[in-house]
């Protein structure tokens, strides 16, 4: 697995890139630490995000040094492009910012200008301000999005497991439909989607679940509960599904029985927020104009107070706590859409006072000239019979 999971080709490829982009930037060392970037150049998908763990990579084509607690060497070892395997830790206490500075200075790589990646979960600030100060002068970029933005167009092969991952969400809502019945639990109806994903192949998703019924409804990212359903009840169910940590994101909403006018009513705010949503995405639109469309929506009826979420967001390989990108749909992006992007579109409604909500989830590719929503399930509010 992993360094297998793509051609030597499309690695080579990925690593040229983002070499020509350190030229660019005037940097001959990027130090990596988002696992996503990691997995993107070397393909790992080891679980050393939990701990600290840096890639070393040069311009030049050399070979790619990484560092990462010492239980994950003989998987990094075996599955990762990296030719020097280095771990901390493990058998007794050890300071890996120190392990860090020792692997620095032995690779001559000090007086290099040094590009750094400062991820959102993945660096503590303690050992952030420690390698800012260990760097000094060589530190010269604030790298965090260079190969996150490389990365935002998606390859076939990408592609391909985005697609793959879809097809199993798709399958994760039919089992959810056929499980729900009065009397069954939130978490009976989950559990059994889960055993779906991962019988079908998915990896385990990057975050949990969110399945939330009746009065539950107005929570955006409620887990699911020891609740049992009953007749009557909305519910919203969301969750990804993922190959090779490449994830493909759904969410739909069940009525046990006769649905409210209300539960309709928002249901549809939400869809025809989708819809013009989606009918604005194509290449080379501003990404903040799609979420304007949503917006405009939900506000003409009287709702953008409650709209307590982002639009949408990049879809990427996802490592806990996310699978986000850093772009996003929102009214302060400065990126546009290109074709090849896979992104979400799920602008919400929760009123909270009402204790009821709605949020549709579609994965859409961009295309030059439109967009493919690449979930199959339908988007109609499902009633299922009691």
């Amino acid at each position: 697995m992993s360094k297998s999971d793509f051609s030597a080709e499309e690695f080579a490829d990925r690593q040229r890139r983002v070499r020509v982009k350190m030229e660019e930037k005037g940097i001959n060392l990027l130090l990596i630490f988002h696992p996503t970037n990691i997995q993107y150049l070397s393909g790992s998908r080891a679980k050393s995000y939990q701990e600290f763990q840096v890639l070393f990579f040069p311009l030049e084509n050399a070979p790619m040094t990484i560092m990462m607690r010492l239980a994950e060497v003989p998987e990094m070892t075996d599955h990762s492009l990296a030719e020097d395997v280095r771990g901390w830790g493990g058998r007794e206490p050890e300071d890996p910012v120190e392990v860090f500075a020792s692997l620095l200075r032995e690779k001559g790589y000090m007086n290099r200008r040094i590009g750094l990646e400062v991820p959102d979960f993945y660096m503590h600030p303690y050992s952030y301000t420690r390698i800012r100060d260990l760097l000094g002068d060589a530190l010269c970029l604030d790298a965090s999005f260079l190969i996150h933005d490389l990365k935002l167009v998606k390859s076939p092969a990408e592609l391909a497991c985005i697609r793959r991952a879809a097809e199993i969400a798709d399958a994760g809502m039919h089992t959810a439909q056929k499980a729900i019945s009065e009397g069954v639990s939130e978490m009976e109806v989950s559990g059994e989607v889960y055993r779906t994903l991962l019988s079908s192949g998915s990896d385990l998703p990057a975050s949990p679940m969110n399945f939330v019924s009746g009065e539950r409804t107005c929570y955006g990212h409620g887990a699911p509960s020891p609740r049992k359903i009953r007749r009557g009840d909305f519910m919203h169910l969301e969750y990804g599904a993922a190959i090779q940590r490449y994830t493909a994101t759904i969410a739909r909403h069940f009525c046990l029985g006769e649905p409210t006018a209300r539960m309709r009513e928002l249901h549809q705010v939400v869809l025809d927020a989708c819809d013009a949503c989606i009918a604005e995405i194509r290449a080379g639109v501003p990404a903040v104009t799609p979420h304007l469309a949503a917006k405009n929506i939900i506000a003409d009826r009287g709702l953008d107070q409650y709209r307590l979420h982002t639009t949408g967001y990049g879809i990427a390989p996802g490592y806990p706590p996310s699978w986000g990108e850093y772009i996003h749909l929102f009214g302060d992006s400065t990126y546009t859409l290109e074709a090849g992007m896979v992104i979400s579109v799920e602008p919400p409604v929760f009123l909270h006072e009402e204790k009821l909500g709605a949020r549709i989830i579609d994965n859409l590719l961009v295309t030059e000239t439109g967009c493919e929503i690449l979930s199959g399930f339908t988007r109609d509010l499902t009633i299922i019979e009691p």
